[in-house]
């Protein structure tokens, strides 16, 4: 009796752990799929990045080691960059690279105030929020030509000056000022963008902060301060970066329609000099180290500018 138990046992817990197997694979098969998963829905984005950027970013470094005209084709080192850092104009550029740094954390404040001016709700705030991303949807080749009209000596803007006894200014005709105006309007044909971008980061803002910072009697700049930047970096850190590369990437319209680069070249950025030397002179080797040698200013000033932000918010 007690053999025939056991051996009832024995083909019941058998029979008992047969089904669990097929669910044991099962089980498997779905945690490898879903290991799985995340790398199956980035491939295509990952393939058309690399075929799309990284492969012609590879081709055009090498490129620049290349020579010109009789040269062409055969490599010839630094030569490139040595010529390219001996031209006065891309000498110009850089230095107009330098001032955008400095007008960036401007341009990057513009849209940071009216964004917060919409979140907490001015009267008009449905309103300001459609007219300031209007200008983003514009042509630069559009807004260019109706602002080269505004800042004309004879224009609009100095009729107006002159009203008030300030005095024509030449906008686009002076070295000195010529480049600030241009970067005046970029910064107002584009801010839109950046303003939509801080008004996602307030979405994800916790209302019981600024309700803590009103009842203790915050004023308006405090709670600027203390509570939105800390509780915004990381956006703030997105909409600085995103606004370098803007300036770095996107002026050409506006500096061909209005300045044409001058005057005097006073108004030369690397991408308006990389299309100079490609379109007007035929040098495209030369072309590649000037549009490699803005790939690592971004990058630099990029670094740079996350790292800095980062700093900024663990001492705050």
């Amino acid at each position: 009796m007690v053999a025939e138990r056991n051996e009832v046992e024995a083909v019941a817990g058998t029979t008992a752990r047969r089904p669990g197997r097929p669910a044991t694979r099962r089980n498997r098969r779905g945690s490898r799929a879903e290991r799985l998963a995340p790398f199956v829905l980035l491939a295509p984005a990952v393939l058309i990045i690399v075929v799309l950027r990284l492969w012609p970013l590879l081709l055009g470094v090498n490129f620049s080691f290349t020579g010109d005209g009789d040269r062409n084709g055969v490599p010839v080192g630094f030569d490139n960059y040595l010529t390219l850092f001996g031209d006065p104009l891309f000498r110009t550029a850089l230095r107009n690279v330098g001032l955008l740094v400095l007008l960036l954390p401007v341009a990057v404040a513009i849209p940071g105030l009216l964004a917060t001016f919409i979140y907490l709700r001015v009267p008009g705030h449905r309103v300001y929020r459609g007219v300031y991303f209007f200008p983003a949807v514009l042509s630069p080749v559009i807004v260019g030509a109706i602002f080269t009209l505004l800042l004309a000596y004879d224009g609009p803007l100095n009729t107006l000056l002159g009203g008030v006894g300030l005095g024509p200014v030449d906008w686009l005709g002076d070295p000195d000022v010529a480049i600030f105006a241009v970067v005046g309007v970029h910064v107002w044909a584009t801010f839109g963008m950046a303003l939509v971008v801080f008004l996602a980061g307030f979405a994800a803002l916790d209302p019981s902060l600024l309700d803590a910072a009103k009842v203790d009697g915050a004023s308006l700049p405090q709670t600027i301060r203390h509570v939105i930047v800390p509780a915004l970096t990381r956006t703030i850190q997105f909409v600085f970066v995103t606004t370098m590369i803007g300036m770095l990437t996107s002026m050409f319209g506006l500096l061909f329609v209005m300045t044409g680069g001058g005057p005097e070249g006073s108004t030369y950025l690397p991408e308006y000099y990389i299309w100079v030397q490609q379109g007007q002179f035929n040098q495209p080797a030369l072309a590649s180290a000037a549009a490699t040698a803005l790939f690592l200013i971004m990058l630099v000033v990029g670094l740079a500018q996350i790292a800095v932000l980062r700093r900024a918010g663990r001492e705050d």
